[in-house]
């Protein structure tokens, strides 16, 4: 992290901010300013915070090495990170303070980076009088608290990671799917829709171009993939597959074709037919069709009821796509992807939802929507890989991940775990609940704007 204008000018930064080798420099400074300055502590200023391994400080440094400010970050509970993050023990050089906009500076850069890390909440104890200073870096004041007996504020940076993927994925279908009423009655928004007149249900999935040219084999895999899923959410078996598929020669898409057939067989799924073009541009498409006697609804919650995700947290992350697609079915074989698929069916919530490009949060806010009301998500009792950070986790496409209201069965799932992890309540939108009680706001009000189902 740099002072990037006067290195674009050609001349040397004012200063860099990035994370300290040596701590000693730092914890004097601290020293200077919190207990001969400031006098808030008698002798020493020093915590169990800094004690934590997790805890990184960043330090800004002159040109020359000296240091000129410091800030810590890092984790607020023990065990787990749980995307709680908090800073603290913002120090500035008194022969630098106020000319050089360090301290901005410092607060800006321990924002990046606890959102880098994965962070979804991060707070800040402020002394009253830097208040203003936060505030005007878009800190929001949470309550009055005393730190070492001094009036104190407590702040949050506003993370938008999951409002803004919600907004970028789904905001744009109640306009554009106005007057089309997908689904039917009783179905607004869910992954699959019901034909008149018969127990099927079809889904309908589009891969993205520029993954289908960059790894033709997982776009193939992926196109069988969302589509299974997408019918097992409203409990439907799998019958039958069609595809439509493009390349710029017969070379690329049958590396496509490769991975469609090998998921197909995976998941027990035949491919009826479908449509293929060549010396065009990289595209793929599939619809798959499935029976249910009784489709399970994405809209069908109420308030009260609990929420519980049922994910496989085997596998890693996609290489390629680390931190956005997590890839747990592709080591799976067919009779675990094929008991993940039948879990909807046999549990028989009240509402399901499939978790897709808007990530576990805002699913979430997609099922409440559609139920007409809202959801509350404990952030500790989510089930999580080891491997992802819980900003990541819950912002991701996961390989096989349902969300269900309603439901006490404790279907089966194959390798996939269950857990109860919130509820449905009567105020829109989706908030997440912290160890310590607290509720941070995520997503304020519709995900889709498409309505409550029937």
């Amino acid at each position: 992290m740099t002072d990037l204008v006067p290195a674009l000018l050609g001349a040397p930064p004012r200063f860099l901010i990035g994370p300290a080798q040596d701590r000693r420099d730092y914890h004097r400074l601290r020293t200077r300013v919190f207990v001969d300055e400031q006098r808030l502590f008698e002798r020493e200023d020093r915590d169990e915070r800094d004690d934590d391994p997790r805890t990184v400080v960043l330090e800004a440094r002159s040109a020359d090495g000296a240091l000129l400010g410091g800030v810590r970050v890092g984790p607020a509970a023990d065990g787990p990170d749980l995307g709680w993050w908090v800073g603290g023990r913002l120090a500035v050089d008194p022969s630098v303070r106020g000319v050089r906009q360090i301290g901005p500076a410092l607060v800006r850069a321990a924002c990046a980076y606890a959102e880098q890390a994965g962070a979804l909440r991060f707070d800040a104890t402020v002394q009253v009088r830097w208040q203003r200073m936060f505030q005007r870096l878009g800190w929001r004041p949470v309550r009055p608290v005393t730190v070492a007996g001094r009036p104190h504020v407590l702040m949050r940076w506003p993370i938008g990671r999951i409002a803004a993927l919600a907004a970028a994925t789904k905001a744009p279908l109640g306009p554009l799917l106005r007057g089309l009423a997908p689904g039917g009655a009783g179905f607004v928004g869910d992954d699959g829709a019901p034909v008149p007149g018969s127990d099927l249900v079809a889904a309908c999935d589009a891969i993205l171009p520029s993954m289908v040219e960059r790894d033709p084999d997982w776009a193939g895999w992926c196109a069988v993939l969302v589509n299974v899923n997408d019918l097992a959410a409203m409990g439907a078996a799998p019958v039958g597959l069609l595809n439509a598929v493009a390349g710029r020669d017969a070379a690329a898409v049958a590396r496509v074709l490769g991975g469609l057939r090998r998921a197909a067989d995976a998941y027990g799924i035949p491919v009826l037919g479908g449509h293929t073009q060549l010396g065009v541009p990289a595209a793929l498409s599939a619809t798959a069709l499935g029976r249910a006697a009784h489709p399970v609804p994405g809209g069908g919650g109420r308030p009260g009821q609990r929420i519980r995700l049922t994910a496989d947290l085997g596998g890693g992350w996609r290489p390629g796509y680390h931190g956005r697609q997590w890839d747990s079915t592709s080591r799976r074989t067919g009779a675990q992807l094929r008991a993940m698929l039948g879990f909807v069916a046999a549990a028989r919530p009240a509402a399901a939802k499939d978790v897709s490009m808007a990530g576990i949060a805002g699913t979430l806010g997609m099922l409440a929507e559609s139920s007409g009301c809202g959801a509350v998500l404990d952030v500790a009792a989510v089930p999580r890989p080891r491997d992802a950070s819980v900003g990541d986790w819950l912002t991701c496409f996961p390989g096989f991940a349902m969300l269900t209201a309603g439901s006490t069965v404790d279907a089966p799932a194959g390798p996939a775990v269950t857990a109860e992890c919130g509820e449905l309540v009567a105020e829109a939108g989706v908030r997440l609940r912290w160890p310590d009680g607290e509720l941070t706001d995520v997503i304020d009000g519709a995900v889709t704007g498409m309505g409550v189902a029937a």
